[in-house]
């Protein structure tokens, strides 16, 4: 049996401007509704003294029949000659503004609701914001109620042009402006000769079904780019087993064995070699992945990657990495979302300590006010904001992949909101992750794994950077503590700026402006990345490094975890430290606690 095609379609609009009664009728000339169901409500009106109204086939509730108005998000289906249609009645009313999020979500395109003889309400611009917070782009703005302002062609341009140029300045474009009477059934399924100068289908003017079967459809994930958000990676030692296999489920597109995938945002690059899934299926002759699928892979190059980054297939267009976003957020916590506080954010099986940057504007769910220069977020509030990230994420825009563009935000481990990635904004990072990622792809490996040697030292590849003010003791515990992992057995070695400069750095050596400290940095930084792939616990020195100076050393060698170590004084210093020494103490307990700390992270 062919499967029918369904679509979510969200109708929207100030309270009682008509939604539901355009539902209704919907409902009524598609033959959607059960037997007896007209019959069943015109009877309930004439024993409580009402005029009919279509509105009450979906109102069910009786609060809302008595208020006439609609309370939470009812669903109702019909079908066309081309699909079936599951559509989300948000409420208008100004109480229920999270209802209404919590429907439009979940939409494709979407149905908005003016009431011509009433005109634009801020309601109706409200609701259209919200829509394009909520990044829906297929819009119909129905002008209902025609009926009452005698069908006056006047009157419908009026509120088209206007509306329209509202819409434009929220970054959304109506694909119609219909006008209805959903009372009598005008332009609702079938035209009629009232309102004749609107025109016909041929002529680019739609009836509100025709509308609908002309919004294209969502492609379902399987069509689009591969994305594996890896959940984590397993290793076997029985037997001789020395498999790594990344797993995770797929979160859109497909990939199979032979297929070469980049893991991002570390850019590293290798071939599917073998899909293992659970249940495993040995009757299939050829290996795929498809979304929604959870699966294991292993790989014909043993790369070192972590959770939480994101597996995409590189024939097809991949992720964005970024520290910077526009994003679109709903706030849920008790406490308003501030600036200057950290949260943790969750995008699939990412975690990233960020904070609030800026807040562009916000719409508060009692009111509906639109405040562009809010300095908080309150509880139910939706906001269009930017959102800084302590380190880089892979992730998609809201347009291009929904499913990886997701996140909610974490505070005190309780979910506090959510959202979703609008744009990726430039920082300071982006040519040097550009970099970094061309060089990954040009990466020649060798045919000793990072496993193999960690297996051989009894260590795991690290980096110990030491930093402080100038005649804090910094070289001093550094030269202290190689000696010391050295006599432990590790394979360590301690690596100055100084012993940079002049060999290395010799080209730019003596010029003081800050972009050439910087790429003194980055050129620690790549020297960084060659010795950790080597397998070894790297310790580096230099002068009140900060977290801009950190930020590029993670760019470049991809690691999560770097340990930083404070020497001194560290009261004028923005850079995140695992320790603080005191100047000039190398004392033997100090080399034990941070060994025991690279021990709990690193070593084993």
């Amino acid at each position: 049996m062919e499967s029918v095609e369904k679509m979510n379609i969200v109708i929207v609009g100030h309270v009682d401007h008509g939604k539901s009664t355009v539902i209704g009728r919907l409902l009524a000339d598609t033959g959607a509704l059960p037997a007896g169901k007209l019959e069943q409500i015109e009877r309930y009106c004439e024993r409580h003294a009402q005029p009919f109204e279509y509105a009450f086939l979906i109102d069910a509730l009786k609060d809302e029949r008595r208020q006439n108005i609609t309370i939470d998000s009812a669903r109702v289906f019909f079908n066309s000659e081309r699909r079936r249609y599951i559509v989300l009645d948000a409420p208008g009313h100004i109480e229920f503004l999270k209802n209404m999020v919590t429907g439009a979500a979940r939409a494709e395109a979407a149905l908005l609701v003016i009431d011509a003889l009433e005109g634009i309400q801020e309601n109706s611009r409200r609701h259209g914001y919200m829509l394009s917070l909520l990044g829906i782009r297929q819009l119909a703005v129905l002008v209902n109620k025609l009926d009452l302002v005698n069908y006056s062609p006047e009157r419908f341009e009026s509120i088209r042009s206007e509306y329209a140029q509202f819409l434009a300045s929220v970054g959304l474009n109506a694909k119609h402006f219909i006008p209805i009477s959903a009372r009598f059934g005008d332009n609702i399924s079938r035209s009629n000769d009232r309102m004749a100068w609107y025109g016909g289908e041929t002529d680019g003017a739609p009836t509100v079904l025709q509308a609908l079967d002309g919004f294209e459809k969502e492609k379902p994930p399987r069509d689009r780019p591969f994305r594996l958000p890896v959940q984590d990676v397993y290793r076997f030692s029985e037997d001789g087993d020395d498999r790594r296999i990344v797993a995770g489920t797929v979160a859109s597109g497909a990939a199979a064995a032979g297929d070469e995938l980049v893991f991002y945002p570390s850019g590293k690059r290798s071939r599917v070699e073998r899909i293992q899934s659970w249940p495993e299926n040995a009757s299939c002759e050829q290996q795929i992945i498809v979304s929604g699928q959870a699966a294991g892979l292993t790989l014909v190059e043993q790369v070192y990657v972590q959770r939480g980054e994101i597996a995409a297939r590189a024939d097809e267009p991949p992720p964005q990495t970024a520290r910077r976003v526009r994003a679109s957020i709903f706030w849920l916590g008790k406490a308003p979302l501030a600036m200057r506080t950290t949260y943790t954010f969750k995008l699939g099986t990412t975690r990233r300590r960020g904070h609030l940057e800026e807040i562009l504007r916000v719409l508060d769910s009692s009111t509906l006010e639109d405040r562009s220069q809010a300095a908080l977020v309150e509880r139910n509030e939706a906001a269009e904001c930017i959102l800084a990230f302590d380190q880089p994420l892979a992730c998609d825009e809201t347009k291009m992949l929904p499913e990886t563009s997701r996140f909610v935000i974490v505070d005190d481990y309780d979910i506090r909101g959510g959202g979703m990635i609008l744009e990726v904004l430039p920082d300071a990072e982006v040519r040097l992750r550009q970099q970094a990622q061309v060089r990954m792809a040009h990466w020649i490996p060798s045919d000793v794994t990072a496993a193999q040697r960690a297996a051989l030292y009894h260590q795991a590849a690290c980096l110990v950077i030491i930093t402080g003010k100038q005649g804090a003791g910094r070289k001093r515990l550094a030269r202290a503590l190689e000696k010391h992992l050295f006599d432990a057995g590790k394979f360590v070695y301690y690596l100055g700026m100084g012993s940079v400069v002049y060999g290395v750095d010799a080209d730019i050596a003596g010029h003081p402006e800050p972009k050439i400290r910087r790429e003194h940095v980055r050129r620690m930084a790549e020297i960084a990345n060659i010795l950790l792939d080597a397998g070894l616990i790297l310790i580096i020195t230099a002068v009140e490094l900060t977290q801009s100076d950190l930020d590029l050393f993670h760019t470049s060698i991809h690691l999560t975890e770097v340990m930083v170590i404070w020497v001194g004084d560290d009261r004028d210093s923005d850079i995140a430290r695992d320790l603080v020494i005191e100047a000039g103490d190398a004392s033997s307990e100090e080399l034990q606690r941070i060994q025991s700390l690279l021990q709990g992270r690193y070593t084993r």
